[in-house]
């Protein structure tokens, strides 16, 4: 077995972390968040988000080969402050909705696939998922009426931002699934 060190530093918000090399990341957050930048480490930026104490996380690793569902262009007209005035939370809402549809969900995609043959559906009832794949993602985009139903349920722009990921998510696993299965038509 060989040794590790590992060694970090607090400056405000981030925390330094170096290895035998020297600064190997830099990260922010702490317990239950956090984002973290490699400086000297192999790999891209990576988001981990857990329940403290329980050793459950998730962590997820931006990759060049794995770009944004939704392109940055699609958002430009969204307002981007954290306080929104009234019915413009309504407005984000909306717009997340419109982008989904276009970008997942487009007549001849995958996830237009997964809706027209109840894919996703018969992936819920496969009982082959985990518990935490069935209950908490491929729910969320059932139907289109559970997609809209779920994200207009969000309570904030931050809410309904996280809540747009989970249902890019949820196709994006759905998608690899059915394929895996071959249930998905080529196109």
């Amino acid at each position: 077995m060989a040794f590790r060190f590992r060694r970090s530093a607090r400056l405000g918000p981030l925390r330094f972390n170096f290895a035998k090399s020297g600064l190997s990341s830099i990260s922010v957050g702490g317990r239950g968040a956090s984002f973290n930048i490699p400086v000297s480490r192999s790999g891209g930026p990576r988001t981990t988000v857990g329940l403290p104490g329980s050793g459950l996380s998730w962590s997820v690793e931006q990759t060049a080969d794995r770009p944004a569902a939704i392109p940055a262009e699609a958002a430009a007209g969204l307002p981007n402050s954290r306080r929104l005035r009234p019915g413009q939370l309504e407005s984000l809402k909306h717009k997340l909705l419109e982008v989904l549809h276009q970008q997942l969900f487009s007549p001849g995609s995958a996830g237009r696939q997964l809706w027209e043959l109840g894919l996703v559906s018969r992936l819920l009832s496969g009982g082959s998922l985990g518990a935490r794949t069935a209950d908490h993602f491929l729910a969320v985009i059932e139907t289109p009426e559970a997609m809209e139903a779920y994200l207009l349920r969000a309570q904030s722009q931050g809410d309904a931002k996280r809540r747009a990921h989970r249902c890019i998510e949820a196709a994006t696993d759905a998608a690899r699934l059915a394929s895996a299965r071959g249930w998905l038509r080529q196109a």
